[in-house]
C-alpha cells in the first residue's frame, strides 16, 4: 500500500512538473544579423532589453493566455567583407528550421542581403522587421509582389530618408557659410551608394559644385587619395556615409591632412561617447547623421531619454552606434503590440496588425506605408524622426530637426 502511494506521488509530482513546463510556452524571435559588427550587436541588446521589459510584466496576451518572448540570436557575418549573400542566406534558413523563430527583428546588415532573404522570410510566413539594411528596392520588392512579400517590413529608415536629413543640413551650410562646393565619398554598397547618388543629383539641382564622387570598397583603410582631391579642388564640405568599422581613419586623415572642409554625413565610429575617447579634437566640429533618434537622451522627446536611460541601466553603457538599436528595441514591441490586437499568432492576421500599427515608440511616432517601410519625417510626435548633431568640446549638440534641436550648426574654430 505504501509503494503504491509513493508511486502514485512521484507520477503525479512527475505530471505536475511536466504540465508547468510544457504550459509555458514561448515566441521565439531571431536575430539574424552580423553581430560583431556594432549596429547589429547593439540591435541584439536593444532587442533584449524590450523583452525583458515585456516578460516582466507577464509576457504578451495571446488571446486568452499570455506568452513570453525568447531571442535566438545568429552571426550570419553579412556586414563583413568578402562574406558572400549565399552564406548568409544558409544562416537565415538555419534559425528558421532549427530553432523554430516566430518573427526576425534586426536583420540583415547588408541590402544585398536582405533582398535575397525575403523570399526566405515568405517561403517560411516569418514576419520579417528589418532595422539595419536601407536599400529602398526592399519597398519596390514589396509593392512588385505584395502578397508575397507581406511578411517583411522595415522599422527603420531608408536612403532616400537619409538623403533627406542630409540635405536639410547642407541646405543650412549653404545659407549659413554660403557653402556649394562638396566631394561625396561612399561605401561601394547599395545603400551608401543610393545616398551619394541621390546627393550628387541634389547637390547638382540646387547649384552646387560636386568635385568628385568615389566609392570605397568595404574595409578600406586609406582615404589620403581622395582627400587630396577634395583638398586640391578646394572643396567647402565633405559628404562621407560609411558604417565599416575602419571608416574612422577617414576623420584621422582629414585633421593631419588639414582639409579645410566641413565633414559631415554618416561615419558610424563617429557616434556614441565612446568616439570622442578614441578620436578626441580630431572630430570637433564634424556633423554627424544619426537615422533614428533615441541613441542619447532628447529633453524635447521623453520617450528618448526613457529609453536611454534604460539602456545604460542594463548594460551599463550607452549606445554607440546611430541607426539600428532604437528601433530594434521599438520593432519589439511593434510587434507584441500587434500580436495582442490580432489576439493570435496567426502570422496573417499579425501583418495586418502590423500594417494598421500605430504608437509611439522611442524613434517616434510608428506607422507604416503601404511599401511596409516606416515613415520619416521632421517631428517625433507625428513620425519617426532621424537627426543631425555636432560634436563639440566632447558633446553631441543635435542641431536638427528644429522641433527638438538643442543648439544651432557652427564652423569649427579651426576652419574660421
Amino acid at each position: 500500500m505504501k509503494k503504491s502511494v509513493v508511486s502514485l506521488f512521484i507520477f503525479l509530482s512527475f505530471f505536475l512538473f511536466t504540465f508547468s513546463a510544457s504550459a509555458q510556452q514561448y515566441i521565439t524571435l531571431g536575430i539574424p544579423t552580423s553581430l560583431k559588427l556594432i549596429e547589429g550587436h547593439e540591435g541584439q541588446k536593444a532587442a533584449q532589453l524590450a523583452i525583458e521589459e515585456i516578460n516582466a510584466k507577464g509576457g504578451v496576451k495571446v488571446g486568452n493566455e499570455k506568452m513570453l518572448f525568447k531571442l535566438e540570436a545568429l552571426d550570419i557575418r553579412d556586414g563583413e567583407p568578402g562574406v558572400p549573400v549565399s552564406e548568409a542566406l544558409l544562416g537565415i534558413e538555419k534559425l528558421i528550421l532549427d530553432k523554430k523563430i516566430y518573427a526576425a527583428v534586426v536583420g540583415n546588415f547588408r541590402s544585398e542581403a536582405l533582398l535575397a532573404a525575403m523570399d526566405i522570410y515568405s517561403k517560411y510566413k516569418v514576419i520579417n522587421i528589418g532595422t539595419i539594411a536601407m536599400t529602398p528596392k526592399f519597398q519596390e520588392k514589396i509593392l512588385s509582389d505584395k502578397e508575397k512579400y507581406k511578411y517583411s517590413f522595415r522599422g527603420a529608415l531608408d536612403s532616400k530618408y537619409a538623403s533627406g536629413y542630409v540635405q536639410s543640413s547642407m541646405k543650412f551650410l549653404n545659407k549659413e557659410f554660403g557653402y556649394n562646393k562638396v566631394y561625396i565619398a561612399t561605401q561601394d554598397v547599395l545603400w551608401a551608394n543610393a545616398i551619394g547618388s541621390l546627393m550628387e543629383k541634389w547637390f547638382k539641382d540646387n547649384g552646387w559644385t560636386v568635385a568628385a564622387f568615389d566609392k570605397y570598397p568595404v574595409g578600406a583603410t586609406d582615404f589620403s587619395a581622395g582627400l587630396m582631391k577634395a583638398k586640391s579642388a578646394g572643396v567647402q564640405v565633405i559628404m562621407a556615409i560609411f558604417d565599416m568599422p575602419t571608416s574612422g581613419i577617414l576623420v584621422k586623415q582629414w585633421k593631419s591632412m588639414k582639409v579645410p572642409a566641413l565633414l559631415t554625413g554618416f561615419i558610424s565610429p563617429l557616434t556614441g561617447s565612446k568616439a570622442w575617447k578614441t578620436f578626441g579634437q580630431d572630430i570637433e566640429g564634424v556633423l554627424e547623421s544619426v537615422w533614428e533618434i533615441g541613441y542619447f537622451p532628447i529633453k524635447a522627446y521623453p520617450p528618448s531619454v526613457k529609453f536611454s536611460a534604460a539602456y545604460v541601466k542594463r548594460w551599463k553603457e550607452d549606445i554607440q552606434s546611430g541607426h539600428g538599436a532604437a528601433p530594434a528595441y521599438d520593432t519589439v514591441y511593434i510587434l507584441a503590440n500587434a500580436i495582442e490586437k490580432a489576439g493570435t499568432l496567426d502570422s496573417e492576421k499579425v501583418v495586418k496588425a502590423i500594417e494598421e500599427t500605430d504608437m509611439a515608440g522611442v524613434v517616434g511616432r510608428i506607422k507604416f506605408d503601404n511599401g511596409h517601410q516606416l515613415i520619416f519625417g521632421d517631428d517625433p510626435k507625428q513620425t519617426a524622426c532621424g537627426g543631425v548633431f555636432q560634436w563639440r568640446k566632447g558633446k553631441m549638440l543635435l542641431v536638427w530637426p528644429e522641433s527638438i534641436a538643442s543648439d544651432k550648426i557652427q564652423k569649427p574654430a579651426w576652419m574660421k
